[in-house]
């Protein structure tokens, strides 16, 4: 299969497995295809949620690459093995009719109405982060304004942290960012924060503040403070929020894939069981579609896990396929 930068035509004939989203998910799930010699087709969208980053962390022998970096290596490497990477946006994914020996097909359609027809399909759509609405919180989005102390945590140590706090997660976040810095601000917005939250807060020296957030103040270098409803300001450089994370699942209503919520109103997710395993037979979620915390390094090595149980059903199939043809024309062998 020849390599595109994203304006090669989709194939005509029947591909072994589509994979939608090419994150570190799609990518890993492409190439354990793409080595076994399965015909694989890559729809990524070009939208990383970790586009923002300055570098991806926590990742052995690849901590501190910047993301668009990362996502070229993984795009080469698919290439490498005959796979095809395409940019776009599927509009369109749902069963087509079965081959003659009932083995799956499915029909992805993309946005300039180009379509291919795969055996499987592996959904690597990841999520989108909804971030609480305040004014002038949105624009720092992956630099001053952070949510994950493993992805970011070194980068912003020793600097004056702000958590806005959305919920019961909230809490858990202040325990993690306590080890980065002593300068910890808690600011409750609303949310119920018990006594004894309050004496571990301040067994650790972590100021909390009761009075409403109305806004984040920015300079030339970023955040510089938050904005109180009785108008004071909170000198902050970096803040911290538990985003709600939502799977992406745009053009996949046809797929019927079961999703579930997370307690809390934290977010929502494609259920899957074993190796990304779907209700769905011929489909498999891997990565944060379906883990909604999971890092690049565990994205990665779901979509891996993914990418290889698709190639055994696949052999499988394949067998099954012959065995019928070679009953069908009577042949046997020794």
């Amino acid at each position: 299969m020849p390599e595109t930068n994203g304006t090669s035509p989709l194939p005509d004939e029947t591909v072994d497995a589509v994979v939608i989203g090419g994150g570190a998910a799609g990518l890993n799930g492409a190439l354990m295809l793409a080595r076994s010699r399965r015909s694989v087709v890559v729809i990524d969208s070009g939208t990383p949620r970790n586009a923002q980053a300055e570098g991806v962390h926590g990742l052995l022998g690849l901590d501190g690459t910047p993301p668009a970096e990362l996502l070229r290596l993984g795009r080469e490497e698919v290439r490498r093995y005959g796979g095809q990477v395409t940019t776009g946006e599927v509009t369109s994914a749902a069963p087509a009719a079965p081959s003659a020996d009932g083995d799956p097909r499915f029909a992805v359609t993309l946005t300039d109405g180009s379509l291919v027809t795969a055996r499987r399909v592996l959904v690597a759509t990841g999520l989108r982060d909804v971030l609480p609405d305040i004014p002038g919180l949105a624009r720092h989005w992956g630099r001053g304004v952070v949510h994950c102390p493993y992805c970011h945590g070194w980068e912003v140590r020793d600097k004056s942290i702000g958590i806005l706090a959305v919920g019961p997660a909230s809490v858990h976040h202040v325990l993690l960012f306590r080890q980065l810095t002593e300068d910890l601000v808690y600011f409750t917005r609303g949310t119920d924060l018990d006594e004894d939250a309050r004496a571990r807060f301040a067994a650790r020296g972590v100021r909390v503040v009761d009075t409403p957030v109305t806004g984040v103040d920015s300079g030339e270098s970023g955040i510089t403070g938050v904005r109180l409803a009785d108008g004071q300001v909170v000198p902050r450089r970096v803040l911290a929020v538990a985003t709600t994370t939502l799977a992406r699942t745009d053009g996949l209503d046809g797929l019927r894939l079961p999703m579930e919520d997370l307690p809390g109103g934290m977010g929502r997710r494609f259920v899957t069981g074993m190796a990304g395993t779907t209700e769905v037979p011929g489909v498999w979620v891997a990565g944060n579609a379906t883990d909604l915390t999971a890092q690049v390094g565990a994205s990665a090595a779901a979509g891996a896990l993914a990418g290889a149980h698709m190639n055994a059903h696949l052999a499988a199939a394949d067998t099954d396929a012959a065995l019928l043809a070679a009953g069908e024309s009577g042949t046997t062998h020794a």
